[in-house]
């Protein structure tokens, strides 16, 4: 895609699922990538192996964080912009997801989630619209949201919540400074095949009736959504922000109203 090759970008959730096929995806398109990931090192370890072998004269590092921490956020930035000399694309993907009935849903489970789906990605956006700002440069944000920003999750409320405000964050981010050559725009998934959804994987009575309700008749995989996530940073999509643009295979306008 025209516009990614010696970008700057910084993943976060990088280390499996859908930020392990974006950064495969960036890589490939000749772009510098930062994989931020918390606790176990080793997929990290590896998928940074993987991308010195897609491009091996990228810059690629490791850059470990919990985004829900402001400091650690602060660090990481610091980290990345002074290790690429610049940051040119932030794609704002840690998530996690606990389900509950929502009478039942524990606070600090629903601390957790908002702590890291939300105040993580808002805490990222601000530190990347700091940056870009502090050199007077264009940059890009595309947060991984999900159709539950809009359809209602019935057994994780939590998760819901966190991805409708990321369609606020998106908006008004968007809104705010498109007039600096900011652009903000979002990614919404629906059933992928991915860690978050791994019991898909393990329940093929469960993965055949997702799989009537959606028009193109199959989940879809981590690459297709990572194609969307470039598309969005690239060049091509210049004229693109503020929006949600949903990779669902139809399962929204399938819905009944």
């Amino acid at each position: 895609m025209q516009g990614l090759a010696g970008k700057r970008v910084l993943i976060t959730g990088a280390a499996t699922g859908i930020g392990r096929a974006t950064a495969l995806r960036f890589a490939a398109e000749g772009a510098h990538v930062a994989v931020n990931y918390v606790g176990d090192t080793e997929p990290a370890e590896t998928l940074l192996e993987e991308l010195s072998g897609v491009a091996p004269e990228g810059a690629h590092l490791l850059a470990p964080a919990d985004i829900a921490d402001e400091d650690a956020v602060d660090s990481l930035f610091a980290e990345v912009v002074q290790s690429f000399g610049g940051l040119d694309v932030l794609v704002n993907n840690a998530g996690i997801k606990i389900t509950s009935e929502p009478h039942e849903t524990h606070m600090a489970d629903y601390d957790r989630i908002m702590s890291v789906n939300l105040r993580g990605a808002f805490l990222c956006a601000q530190a990347a619209i700091q940056h870009f700002l502090d050199v007077a440069q264009a940059g890009v944000i595309v947060t991984t949201s999900s159709i539950h920003q809009v359809v209602p999750l019935l057994d994780a409320i939590a998760y819901t919540m966190s991805k409708s405000g990321l369609a606020g964050m998106t908006r008004t981010l968007a809104l705010r400074y498109a007039r600096d050559g900011i652009r903000v725009n979002a990614v919404g998934p629906g059933a992928i095949m991915t860690p978050m959804n791994s019991d898909l994987a393990a329940d093929m009575a469960k993965l055949s009736a997702i799989e009537e309700t959606i028009p193109v008749g199959r989940v879809g995989a981590p690459e297709e959504i990572a194609a969307v996530i470039a598309f969005l940073a690239s060049d091509e999509a210049s004229y693109i922000t503020g929006q949600t643009i949903f990779a669902d295979g139809g399962l929204m306008i399938a819905r009944p109203d």
